[in-house]
């Protein structure tokens, strides 16, 4: 294209993503709001009532959980981090996001209505179906959808923000993270009472240990999986709708829900129940980077048409432009050419600061965007020309 076109394009790519919108949560003449302080407000009286007075006899055991699953939130913050390179999300956005996951998903819509529904369960097929399926066959419903409401107050909080399958992908990761580590200390303050309070230390560490490891393919997973999918059913930004796909994934969420939540009752007491949760694992985390993929497709088009301007001042060349907005091939194959990985993921993120200053700028000159692309110079081994 030419270079007017090209400038179109980039121009066309900040106003359909929303990319460098700032984030404000007070909108007080906002229902998005107030449904959303309802929600917190509703789960934090929940969450006071459930511990109760009895809390202060299981702090150590509480403490630990916080402690221990405070920490557990480093890497996946890291994890996250590194795949919000695109069109990223505020902070302010993501921990809103986190909140609703921890406090209004968890305390406010899971807690009581998962009580609800197993009752229901085991009422119309007895005993022993509730206790063998009713986790799996509640759990789905409720939680997802209720993590999933957290995604839709945060488009109407911010609208220009959240356009994309990938921003649902990011943003429901956030908001499953929330629900997994408050459901996690929840779990602790069980096991503690379960125990009455003997070794509370002792019952965080084991639960810890357990809900850790099972928290790779657990709520962070299955909420990036089913509001990825909502955001294609949503079609929030030209030529992304596709319902049927948007429809499957979100049942496959549910599905992997469904199917870690009832393990038990899929493998028996056989061999099977060893071998079927690596299994079931496996399959999600396939289906997850399926979809990584295919949600991140138009964030990468975005990329690619806010860099593009700058092949024809030297400051980006087409390897760079293809590493920074293609697929894990392309910056592996930036790697070769450069012959050293680090200054590869040098460069990529230094194109990745530079599109990020553009869309602030909204495609005009800034002292971010002249600064930005001085870095991205200096990586290369160049000096800086004036730009008329």
């Amino acid at each position: 294209m030419s270079a007017p076109d090209d400038k179109a394009a980039q121009l066309t790519a900040i106003e359909e993503s929303g990319w460098g919108q700032p984030y404000v949560f007070l909108q007080p003449h906002n229902i998005s709001f107030w449904v959303y302080l309802v929600g917190i407000g509703g789960g934090a009286l929940t969450m006071l009532r459930y511990f109760g007075a009895s809390g202060t006899f299981y702090t150590p055991a509480l403490a630990g959980g916080v402690l221990l699953f405070g920490l557990y939130l480093i890497p996946w913050l890291l994890l996250l981090r590194h795949h919000n390179r695109f069109t990223a999300q505020p902070a302010g956005l993501l921990a809103t996001g986190f909140l609703w996951g921890g406090i209004a998903a968890t305390f406010w819509i899971a807690l009581p209505a998962n009580g609800a529904l197993l009752e229901i369960w085991s009422k119309l097929g007895g005993t022993t179906f509730g206790s063998a399926w009713g986790a799996g066959l509640t759990a789905p419903i409720n939680e997802e959808w209720g993590k999933a409401l957290g995604l839709v107050l945060l488009i109407g909080l911010a609208p220009r923000l959240i356009r994309s399958a990938y921003d649902g992908f990011i943003i429901g990761a956030f908001i499953g993270l929330g629900f997994q580590v408050f459901e996690d200390v929840l779990y602790v303050y069980n096991g503690a009472a379960a125990q009455y309070g003997t070794d509370q230390l002792g019952t965080s560490l084991q639960v810890f240990l357990i809900r850790g490891a099972a928290g790779i393919v657990s709520h962070a997973l299955f909420s990036a999986i089913f509001c990825a999918g909502l955001m294609w059913v949503l079609g929030r930004t030209r030529g992304e709708r596709n319902v049927l796909r948007g429809v499957l994934t979100m049942l496959a969420a549910m599905l992997f829900h469904f199917a870690w939540d009832d393990m038990t009752g899929l493998s028996g007491d056989g061999p099977a129940a060893a071998v079927l949760p690596f299994v079931i694992a496996a399959v999600e985390l396939a289906a997850l980077f399926y979809v990584l993929r295919h949600a991140a497709a138009q964030e990468r088009a975005w990329t690619r048409a806010l860099l593009t301007p700058e092949l024809a001042t030297g400051v980006v060349d087409e390897p760079l432009l293809d590493a920074v907005s293609g697929l894990h091939r392309d910056r592996k194959g930036y790697r070769k050419l450069l012959h050293s990985r680090r200054t590869a993921r040098h460069r990529v993120e230094a194109a990745g600061d530079l599109a990020r200053e553009l869309a602030r700028a909204g495609g005009r000159e800034s002292a971010g965007v002249v600064h930005a692309r001085g870095e991205l110079l200096r990586l290369q081994g160049k000096s800086q020309a004036p730009r008329g």
